[in-house]
């Protein structure tokens, strides 16, 4: 077996509550045990509301003290006894979401988010507790895919902080999939024209559909629409009926993808989207919304309209997307119009903090390099 050597001890932020910023500590380096791998963290995603998760702004339920992170391109350190692919050296795209093994409707999000049944918060309070913003992170074997090193970063030249973008392209994919778009269908996404939105319209794009972006930002609209003759642009005025008119006169819609954040709880462009789709349309509801919101009921069911959410995605969802970057299908970096914004030491996590809630458009990628 591959050298398994670690540390004693290694760096990483700790969070002790959300009325504390995180500090960063000396802490000694985690041991794999079966069922998980330690992974040497590379780049860590920093979402646009960072600030608001752990400042307690959001209320998102989690335990503390905890490594704050999320997800991350990093390198195998070390694997438990059972590991059968895993070996130390390998590259890999560690996904946030971890779900139970005996119980896969127990999912947490790790450093994040710890869910709502008693079986993930049992994941969160226990063995998964620690998230990514470290030097090394014990995570669960099953959260860890291999990443085509010698094609990404050797003949594609993607660098491993273009790869971080891999995760945010995985949230809108998960629920792209879950209604099943097809290429040649067209998908209204909305709002577009943020991290998620503008990654949905990127995903839909890959996946072969067209699509119609919403948004409040005109001139960000206008900036996404110059991306592919397959895009159209819709701005949202709050006129319910005007704005799904203007959605339904470019033809016939298959399905709608919401991913709103949770300040749209009072927008009306989720009953106009769903009030443009025609008879047999979809509807992904992936959003941040909290509150309820009014959805035309009558058309829903005259029109035989299908309604799903989705929180993030499926395993299999990861491995296909890798395929779709490590193919071309799908692009990274500058070339494709993606920006890496700016890489953070661990000690500068509130200038990442702040660079990833200025930079938080279409392809912007800020991550922390422990």
């Amino acid at each position: 077996m591959a050298d398994q050597t670690l540390p004693q001890s290694h760096r990483a932020l700790i969070l002790t509550s959300t009325s504390s910023p995180p500090t960063l500590q000396t802490l000694p380096t985690p041991e794999p045990g079966p069922g998980s791998a330690v992974v040497r963290i590379l780049a860590a995603n920093v979402l646009s509301y960072m600030r608001q998760i752990y400042n307690g702004e959001r209320q998102y339920p989690f335990p503390t003290p905890l490594i704050p992170g999320a997800s991350a391109i990093g390198r195998v350190a070390a694997v438990g006894p059972d590991a059968t692919l895993l070996k130390p050296g390998m590259l890999v795209i560690v996904a946030s979401l971890i779900r139970g093994r005996d119980d896969a409707t127990a999912v947490c999000l790790s450093g994040i988010h710890e869910g709502y049944s008693e079986g993930s918060k049992t994941l969160m309070r226990g063995e998964w507790k620690d998230s990514t913003y470290a030097e090394y992170a014990k995570v669960p074997l099953e959260t860890c895919d291999l990443l085509d090193e010698g094609r990404l970063c050797g003949r594609m030249g993607y660098e491993i902080g273009n790869l971080a973008y891999l995760s945010t392209l995985l949230v809108p994919y998960g629920g792209l999939k879950d209604i099943d778009l097809k290429a040649g269908e067209t998908v209204i996404v909305s709002p577009a024209t943020g991290a998620f939105g503008g990654a949905a319209v990127l995903v839909a794009l890959a996946m072969g559909a067209r699509v119609i972006a919403m948004g409040r930002n005109v001139e960000a609209l206008e900036r996404i629409k110059k991306r592919s003759e397959r895009i159209e642009t819709v701005p949202i005025t709050g006129d319910i009926l005007k704005d799904s008119e203007a959605l339904k006169s470019f033809g016939a819609v298959d399905a709608f993808f919401d991913i709103s954040p949770p300040e749209a709880a009072k927008s009306t462009h989720i009953k106009s989207g769903i009030l443009a789709l025609k008879h047999s349309g979809r509807v992904s509801l992936m959003g941040g919304i909290k509150d309820d919101v009014p959805i035309p009921h009558s058309a829903i069911m005259h029109r035989n309209l299908t309604l799903k959410g989705k929180w993030m995605c499926e395993r299999e969802d990861i491995k296909g997307m890798i395929k779709m970057v490590e193919n071309g299908v799908l692009k990274l970096g500058e070339s494709a119009g993606l920006k890496l914004v700016g890489k953070f030491e661990l000690e500068d996590w509130d200038e990442a903090f702040t660079a990833a809630e200025k930079n938080a458009g279409i392809g912007e990628t800020v991550v922390i390099t422990p």
